[in-house]
């Protein structure tokens, strides 16, 4: 039997429920292939979303209508604003999440969207037709025909598990590798490479000394990751732990360098700088007494916890007399012991910006496949693949976000346009415009693209234009209404800031770092009795979105001016326009690497390394420009 759809998503993780439920409610007829329905969205490593600069990608895929914001809402057991000592365009919302209760959530979702169908199985070969994509089929020997296949396999493709000298295939732990789709993409020119990853010991609690240890807890104020008013935290709220490596335990880690894979020649694939295994940070620092370790819950109702540090693929007798030096594992049973993952991926280049491959028509990449780690990164590189390929199947322009538009925005471009030599993760610094992308903002920068495009549903719009409209006349108030210093010195006094000598406007009293527009209401009735015609249930967030807007005004004003200049050159599209090669006044690097990535734009080309600005005036001149 053949099936037809209109968007086939292949791989049930992070990035595949995102691209499978924007494609179905978008309304294309879309089938999720996925090796094992129980296991959708598995948070493979830490059971957490979000964090510095992945933080703001959940909060962009929210915005766009996506479901990784609201799924973690639902299922958090912490909540924790990270860098509040710094600027809000550093601040970055971070949630520990109930492992099982995410999957749960998800499935959810999955079997109750119209349009979305389920197949569990293994795709193990891309179906063409005159060259382009036409489905799968699978190794159930079932056809499945579409007129776009989104491929988002994260781990698996040929995945390999190391533990020591142990090596396994599989994809994740107890769950098989899959195989020939890398060696067909391959044989039809696509280039592939391999990975690594790692993932740390999982610990009993029952068998953990949480007196040695320092508690963490998390907060419980209005910040969350769904824009929406009607999602909430609905779990008990649980305390992480952190602890302390120790000279006995590098000594002990030390000893299992040998077998290691990393240090044996075992594993020869590129691993990630950032997040180093335990067995890499006592090597690369061992200079360093102790390195910091971070015990998390894996759900509210489970004793299993998760150890962030300690990522490791050494030898299962070193890993637990490792940790058995340390005071609070002394006594340690563990469920599993860390490893590392080997697997393919694809030279990300090789991709347009809407995330289709330039050599294979209808056939879409997202996650990990393209060389970037982390569920978030997954999330927004899923959602835009599944809207790019409902637009693939329906007609439309591509949807593509700039640089100075999202998170996501720079994601997606710097893999297409630089490439990865290791694992991909986003950070703030990766963004220029960290001023515009903030956490707080992502839903007036994105809903209404969103909205346009029929992902974003009308509920959310409203809400954006409704909370628009109260934020605005809020700044708009603390502009016009003037203040005399007999009414209002005593509350700078109280609030540690210099009184007033002749009358001002609210809002200059707002630019003073040591006031915000809470505690000012608190001695102004006039600024009290507007706050209180903001909504309830968008208050708090009002409030701190305008006090945003007015004490960061300048620079905001700053950055989208140097946004829009760079946008000019973003208007000047040169694909198809030269022949690169034959161009000598260029460097050999600039042929080489300007005819491979064959940039869209001008500002394409000027971000790609080793493209130099004499490069650009250049191509400019042959412009006319």
């Amino acid at each position: 039997m053949v099936f037809d759809y209109d968007v086939i998503v292949v791989g049930g993780g992070h990035a595949g429920c995102e691209a499978a439920t924007a494609a179905a409610n978008l309304g294309s007829k879309t089938l999720l292939i996925t090796m094992d329905m129980n296991k959708v969205a598995q948070m493979s490593c830490n059971p957490a979303v979000g964090g510095i600069a992945k933080g703001q990608i959940v909060r962009e895929i929210d915005a766009l209508g996506g479901q990784m914001g609201i799924v973690t809402d639902k299922t958090a057991i912490q909540f924790r604003m990270l860098n509040r000592s710094k600027g809000p365009a550093m601040w970055s919302p971070r949630a520990q999440s109930d492992r099982a209760r995410f999957i749960e959530c998800w499935r959810h979702i999955l079997e109750t969207t119209e349009n979305l169908f389920m197949w569990q199985d293994t795709a193990d070969k891309i179906l063409l037709k005159n060259g382009e994509a036409c489905g799968v089929c699978t190794r159930l020997g079932v056809e499945f025909h579409a007129k776009a296949v989104v491929l988002t396999n994260g781990t698996f493709l040929n995945g390999l598990m190391h533990i020591g000298k142990t090596k396994i295939r599989g994809g994740r732990i107890s769950e098989p590798a899959a195989t020939g789709l890398t060696e067909q993409l391959v044989s039809l020119g696509i280039k592939s490479d391999r990975m690594k990853t790692g993932t740390p010991v999982r610990i009993d609690a029952r068998s953990v000394h949480f007196e040695e240890m320092t508690e963490q807890p998390g907060e419980n104020d209005f910040h969350k990751f769904s824009y929406l008013n009607d999602v909430k935290r609905e779990l008990r709220q649980l305390s992480c732990w952190t602890t302390f490596t120790n000279e006995a335990c590098h000594a002990v880690l030390r000893e299992g360098l040998p077998d290691s894979p990393l240090y044996n020649g075992q594993i020869k694939s590129i691993g990630p700088r950032y997040c180093p295994s335990i067995e890499t940070k006592i090597v690369t620092f061992a200079d360093k007494p102790q390195h910091q370790l971070f015990l998390e819950p894996e759900g509210e109702n489970t004793q299993e916890y998760y150890l962030n540090g300690f990522s490791s693929s050494l030898p299962l007798d070193i890993q637990i007399r490792a940790l058995q030096t340390i005071p609070a594992f002394r006594d340690v049973q563990i469920y599993r012991p860390g490893y590392a993952i080997e697997y393919d991926f694809f030279d990300p280049t090789q991709l347009k910006h809407n995330l289709e491959t330039k050599k294979i028509k209808n056939l879409f990449f997202a996650g990990q496949i393209n060389g970037t780690t982390g569920y978030e990164e997954a999330g927004g590189q899923g959602l835009i693949a599944g809207i790019n390929a409902h637009i693939n199947c329906h007609g439309g322009k591509e949807f593509i976000l700039g640089r100075d538009e999202a998170y996501i925005g720079v994601l997606i471009d710097d893999l297409v346009t630089k490439g990865v030599d290791e694992p991909y993760r986003m950070f703030t610094s990766r963004a220029e415009y960290r001023i515009l992308l903030r956490q707080d903002d992502a839903d007036m920068r994105l809903t209404e693209k969103s909205y346009q495009i029929g992902l974003a549903k009308e509920e959310r719009f409203e809400s954006l234009n409704a909370k628009k409209e109260s934020r605005d006349s809020l700044i708009a108030f603390c502009e016009s209404y003037s203040i005399k210093p007999q009414h209002i010195n005593s509350g700078l006094e109280y609030l540690g800031t210099a009184p007033l000598f002749h009358g001002c406007k609210l809002i200059d009293l707002i630019l003073r770092p040591q006031i915000s527009i809470s505690a000012l209401a608190a001695f102004v009735p006039a600024l009290q009795e507007n706050l209180e015609k903001v909504p309830h249930s968008q208050r708090e967030e009002i409030i701190e979105a305008a006090e945003i807007l007015i004490k960061y005004s300048g620079y905001i004003k700053r950055e989208q001016l140097i946004a829009e200049k760079i946008n000019r050159l973003e208007g000047i599209r040169i694909k198809g326009k030269f022949d690169y090669n034959s161009i000598q006044s260029l460097s050999t690097e600039a042929r080489q690497k300007l005819t491979r990535i064959d940039p869209e734009t001008i500002a394409q080309a000027s971000r790609i390394p080793g493209i130099s600005p004499s490069d650009i005036n250049i191509l400019l001149v042959l412009l006319g420009r």
